[in-house]
């Protein structure tokens, strides 16, 4: 078991994530944007959060065409694991793996403090041991995070539970595609996986990449 971990430029959260997904024991490789592959016995992907190449045309737009997203996407359709977090979740929705957009936050401001959060499909490899309506505490901290799309079209894994600060559709907090194996979430797991932090309960959500 390997997981990639995607470093674009402006990448920020790489090593927060790298650190999160060591906690739980699997060891954790660098991957670079302009590799046309993925590392060599890559069972999982990590796109972290940051702002990749200055948020320059929109938001994860440019590190949605990177090279090795051509590999990611090859990744994912045989059922591999990709979780987006933040940017990592508008790169996924820029490269049409995860249905939607991610908009200015209502308040037009960025948006940075604890949030609880509910599980609202607990069948995903994201949430395996988790009934509906379990409470997490993950943090999130960004500026254009307000989900807008069609429930429909995805699986709700997470929504915010008291409010909803960014403005997302259904008070989305993180969607998966329908097989469930590639999901985007704009809270940070791995910022909540440490007592020192006040919370792990980002890594019941990153055991996901474990399966």
């Amino acid at each position: 078991m390997t997981v990639a971990v995607v470093r674009f430029p402006g990448t920020l959260d790489h090593d927060s994530a790298r650190r999160a997904v060591e906690r739980l024991g699997a060891p954790a490789v660098w991957a670079w944007h302009a590799d046309p592959e993925l590392p060599p016995g890559t069972t999982a992907v990590v796109l972290p959060g940051g702002f990749s190449y200055g948020d320059h045309l929109r938001c994860g737009a440019i590190a949605s065409r990177a090279p090795v997203m051509a590999d990611v996407r090859r990744h994912a359709e045989r059922g591999g694991r990709v979780i987006g977090i933040c940017n990592g979740f508008q790169v996924l929705c820029e490269a049409g793996l995860l249905p939607g957009a991610l908009r200015r936050n209502a308040t037009l401001s960025f948006v940075c403090r604890q949030m609880e959060l509910e599980v609202g499909d607990p069948d995903t490899p994201w949430t395996a041991g988790l009934p509906a309506g379990a409470t997490l505490s993950i943090p999130v901290k960004n500026n254009e995070g307000a989900w807008y799309g069609d429930p429909g079209e995805a699986r709700v894994v997470l929504r915010y539970r008291a409010g909803n600060p960014l403005g997302s559709v259904d008070r989305v907090a993180g969607i998966a595609n329908r097989a469930g194996n590639v999901m985007g979430l704009m809270p940070h797991p791995e910022e909540a996986a440490d007592p020192l932090l006040g919370s792990t309960d980002g890594l019941r959500v990153l055991a996901g990449v474990s399966g």
